[in-house]
């Protein structure tokens, strides 16, 4: 995934020089490539959010059992698009309506990004009452020096919200990396759908970083957001 998102922001950075033309030819053949064999090896994936989905629905919590369950779901029947579409790329099934499926496989992602920012806002608005609780119970005498931060920027505005915000995600970097990488898969879905156009560009950038993300998430399992 960083390999096709690499080629795809190296593409859109050379295509425009008329030195690099083959170059960028033979980027956006290997990004094509790359987005074909991992369509074959995301063939299994369907099971996995299934399994996943039935695992959420046993979360104590009303909102994140929601918003997760959904986001499984969705991302299940993203997966049963996605293996049509690769059937129909390697000729197993050529009348496939290539246009109609990449269209609900992008919206069926593009709904499950958005259950898994859903829950993302949800724990940080937790966290931001429990902030919010602590500096009204808590003694000044007792304070540790976050919540001596905290009193330094009341929730008066933006500029305090947004510190607040900015402290939570400092103190809990699951939950800012889970953030950041269901933001950077955002950019897709929205070009796809006209909802937000960019360019390849800024779509192979975020894929790229939402891609390091993963990897770190995988090296560091304590870095992931628990569910």
């Amino acid at each position: 995934r960083a390999t096709q998102y690499t080629c795809m922001l190296l593409s859109y950075l050379i295509e425009r020089k008329a030195d690099k033309e083959k170059l960028a030819m033979k980027l956006k053949q290997l990004e094509s490539s790359m987005s074909s064999g991992r369509k074959m090896f995301r063939l299994g994936n369907m099971v996995h959010a299934l399994v996943a989905a039935r695992r959420t629905t046993q979360l104590p919590d009303v909102v994140p059992r929601f918003c997760l369950t959904a986001s499984n779901l969705t991302r299940a029947l993203y997966f049963v698009c996605d293996a049509v579409l690769w059937l129909k790329s390697v000729g197993l099934q050529p009348d496939v309506d290539k246009p109609k499926w990449r269209n609900w496989a992008t919206k069926c992602y593009y709904f499950s990004l958005l259950m898994n920012l859903a829950r993302d806002w949800y724990e940080i608005s937790w966290r931001l009452e429990q902030a919010v609780q602590e500096e009204k119970t808590k003694e000044k005498s007792f304070w540790d020096k976050h919540n001596q931060d905290l009193n330094c920027v009341k929730c008066d505005g933006l500029h305090g919200f947004l510190f607040l915000v900015f402290q939570i995600l400092k103190r809990h970097p699951p939950l800012l990396l889970d953030l950041v990488k269901n933001l950077c898969d955002l950019s897709g879905p929205l070009d796809t759908l006209g909802i937000y156009k960019t360019n390849p560009g800024v779509i192979g950038f975020c894929g790229i970083l939402s891609s390091l993300v993963g990897i770190l998430t995988l090296a560091s399992p304590h870095l992931k957001l628990k569910q």
